[in-house]
């Protein structure tokens, strides 16, 4: 026969709760959200969000619409975080995000040993691409060209 004294099932009743209340007050666990390179994707924010924090922004950044819609857009390929807050400073919403290659539309170009990497995206016809880690020889002009056309529309 087993016997569990009054102050015994006192002290599990307090640690039940209290491994209760830590489960309740802490934040949902981070989800992973996949973002395609130079992509958008679409998310919802909960109710209440006063903040919102992007770890690295320059792997993803992140624009709040009308009616609570956020519009996250990979950047760069890597893993960041976005973090919603309330105004009290509590976490309602924790992401994991991936920017990812879009599918087998990319193509790298190895020029030797010492030549350098180039980036291709051939989506139907290859056209180079900036990609970190690709030759200067190849990276600067494309980001040249890029931000020569974006001051052309009007962005910076």
């Amino acid at each position: 026969m087993l016997t569990i004294s009054s102050r015994d099932l006192r002290a599990r009743r307090r640690a039940t709760l209290a491994a209760a209340l830590l489960l309740i007050a802490s934040p949902a666990a981070a989800q992973d959200l996949s973002v395609a390179m130079n992509q958008a994707r679409l998310l919802k924010l909960p109710d209440g969000v006063a903040t919102l924090v992007i770890g690295n922004p320059a792997i993803a950044d992140a624009t709040l619409q009308a009616g609570g819609l956020l519009v996250i857009t990979g950047k760069s390929f890597g893993r960041t975080n976005l973090i919603a807050l309330d105004s009290r400073g509590t976490v309602l919403m924790e992401h994991e995000v991936a920017v990812v290659q879009r599918g087998s539309e990319i193509v790298t170009v190895y020029r030797g040993p010492t030549g350098g990497r180039q980036t291709l995206d051939c989506a139907p016809v290859c056209e180079p691409t900036v990609t970190a880690g690709d030759a200067p020889e190849v990276f600067d002009p494309a980001v040249k060209q890029i931000n020569d056309r974006n001051a052309l529309s009007g962005q910076k």
